[in-house]
């Protein structure tokens, strides 16, 4: 009997199993093509690395990910997990829209096992195709000890991140993502993997998984915004709105009135900032009136919203308890 790990592949699209007419391209192709026993067989050398088994879970390009798509995997991977021989999971998905499931998966995932996703920013046929070298280190670390009890993790370009603070900061390069606030985790070199860190543990409780997603959305503050798409949005039923910010968190004036308005009808209202780095100030170095607004802290607006729409949907009085919101979004 094989003393290898045993290690379960869940599949749910993206560019690694994306494909082109041409091995020439890798900006032009169609992803979520390929089945994830193509992906396997792609690379021999998985088989002396783990014992594989892979389901596929879905097949999409992860830019149409969806609430009842995270459930589903969500399901699956406590379905593994369960089973007392598996060592680890490897989630492949796409890259638009990973550090968003990663964020789900942080917050309401408490398994032991490590569960690392990874993705590819070129599709299976091109020419210089990242996927092959990425899951086989996706599985390298899933397969290893120092990955146990780490949470959810995201390994591309040979780097280990944390999924809490892994964002895909590049639109092609192979090592487009980045932790910004707090850099990798580690790094695997061939069969070398190094986890040099522990993660952030993130809340003391997993967070719940809401039967249905709330209507969160994002507005960006900018040189002389209207007010139109924060009265529409309210208008529209929306239960929370993640304010991408300027700098530290600071918010057009014409906007903070809208978005007070908006907190009066019992909307949340959270700030985050568009820069893409830095942790915004609590409470904001300007803008007093925008006090009352919680801050996301260094989640970017995408985590953030993330972050609001699993608390709004478990738990709606949240929306009317700013003090208690602000709590639960620094405890991420």
């Amino acid at each position: 009997m094989s003393t290898l790990p045993r290690v379960i592949v869940l599949a749910t699209g993206g560019t690694i199993a994306g494909s082109a007419s041409s091995a020439a391209s890798s900006a032009r192709y169609q992803a979520a093509t390929v089945p994830v026993s193509a992906l396997l067989q792609a690379v021999p050398v998985l088989g002396a690395v783990a014992r594989l088994e892979a389901e596929q879970v879905a097949q999409v390009d992860s830019k149409d990910m969806s609430f009842g798509l995270w459930k589903r995997l969500s399901a699956r991977i406590d379905h593994w997990a369960a089973q007392p021989d598996v060592a680890g999971i490897v989630v492949t998905h796409g890259t638009d829209t990973l550090e968003e499931t990663a964020m789900l998966l942080h917050l309401t995932l408490r398994v032991e096992v490590p569960v690392v996703l990874t993705a590819a920013m070129r599709p299976s046929t091109a020419l210089s195709a990242d996927g092959p070298a990425n899951l086989l280190d996706a599985i390298r670390v899933a397969a290893d000890p120092q990955a146990h009890g780490k949470g959810v993790l995201v390994v591309l370009n040979q780097e280990i991140h944390s999924a809490r603070d892994a964002v895909k900061a590049h639109t092609a390069s192979v090592g487009a993502f980045v932790s910004p606030s707090a850099g990798p985790l580690g790094f695997v070199q061939d069969a070398t993997v190094r986890v040099l860190r522990a993660p952030l543990p993130g809340p003391a409780e997993p967070w719940a998984m809401p039967s249905s997603w709330p209507l969160v959305e994002i507005v960006a503050s900018y040189a002389e915004p209207s007010r139109l798409m924060v009265d529409a949005l309210v208008a529209g039923g929306a239960r929370g709105i993640v304010v991408a910010a300027a700098g530290n968190g600071s918010v057009h004036d014409t906007l903070v009135a809208a978005l007070v308005d908006a907190a009066e009808a019992g909307v949340a209202v959270v700030r985050s900032s568009r820069t893409g780095a830095g942790h915004v100030a609590v409470p904001p170095y300007i803008n007093p009136a925008a006090a009352a607004f919680p801050t996301a802290g260094d989640l970017n607006p995408y985590k953030a919203r993330v972050a609001l729409g699993l608390l709004l949907g478990a738990e709606p009085d949240l929306a009317a308890d700013a003090m208690a919101l602000q709590q639960r979004l620094l405890a991420i």
